[in-house]
C-alpha cells in the first residue's frame, strides 16, 4: 500500500516539474498551427444503477462544442483526464458504459439533438460552423475528498513541444524528451459537504493553455 502511494506521489512530482518546466502555448501560432474553437459546460453529476447492481454510481461530465476554423479539415484525437488535490488522476470513458452516454444524451436532447460521445466520435473535424461537434467528456467518480479538481482536454490544437524530462534518461545518460500538447485546463473547486456528494456543485475558477 505505501508502495503504490509513493508511486503516485512520485508520478505527481513529475508532472508537476514537467508543468513548470513547460513552454507556454505560442502567443502567435505558426501558419501551419491550429486550435479550435471550443465552448465549454461545467461539469455535471449523474448517477446510475445497473443491472445487478444495489448501488448507483457516480459519473462526471462536460460537453464541448468544437467549431473548426482552421481553413481545412483537421485530425481530432484527444485526451481527457481529471485530475484532484488528492492525487487522482482519472482518464474520461474509463469505467464509463455506453448507458451513461444514453442517459445524458437524453438530459440535453433539446439543446444538443446531435450529441456525441467522445469515445465514439470521429477523428476528423471537419472545417466550418455547418460542421460543429458537440461531445460529452465522462469520468467516474473521484475522491470525495477533494477539494478541487482540474480538467486537462487535449487534442484541440496540433501545437507541439519538447522538453527534457526531469529524472528520466537515456542510454547515453542524457535526459529523455517529453513531447507536450497545447491543452485546455479548466480549473474547479468542489463545494458542499464530502458526505452529501449528490449535492456537490462545482465552483469555477478559469481556465487557460497550457502545454502538458
Amino acid at each position: 500500500m505505501k508502495q503504490t502511494i509513493f508511486e503516485i506521489v512520485g508520478v505527481w512530482i513529475v508532472g508537476v516539474c514537467a508543468c513548470l518546466a513547460a513552454p507556454e502555448p505560442a502567443i502567435l501560432p505558426l501558419p501551419s498551427e491550429w486550435t479550435v474553437e471550443t465552448v465549454f459546460e461545467h461539469p455535471q453529476q449523474i448517477t446510475l444503477t445497473f443491472g445487478g447492481e444495489s448501488e448507483p454510481r457516480r459519473f462526471w461530465y462536460t460537453i464541448l462544442t468544437l467549431v473548426n476554423k482552421s481553413g481545412g479539415d483537421v485530425d481530432f484525437y484527444p485526451k481527457c483526464e481529471l485530475m484532484t488535490d488528492t492525487f487522482e488522476i482519472i482518464p474520461a470513458g474509463r469505467g464509463v458504459r455506453p448507458q451513461v452516454f444514453e442517459q445524458i444524451k437524453l438530459r440535453h436532447q433539446l439543446k444538443y439533438p446531435f450529441l456525441e460521445d467522445l469515445e465514439r466520435t470521429s477523428s476528423k473535424i471537419l472545417q466550418g460552423q455547418d460542421n460543429t461537434k458537440d461531445i460529452v467528456v465522462i469520468w467516474h467518480d473521484f475522491d470525495a475528498g477533494a477539494r478541487n479538481i482540474k480538467l486537462f482536454i487535449s487534442g484541440l490544437s496540433n501545437e507541439t513541444a519538447a522538453i527534457e524530462h526531469p529524472v528520466a534518461k537515456d542510454a547515453s545518460g542524457r535526459a529523455k524528451k517529453v513531447y507536450l500538447r497545447k491543452t485546455l485546463e479548466l480549473s474547479y473547486s468542489i463545494g458542499g459537504d464530502p458526505v452529501f456528494r449528490s449535492e456537490a456543485r462545482t465552483i469555477y475558477k478559469g481556465k487557460r493553455w497550457i502545454m502538458r
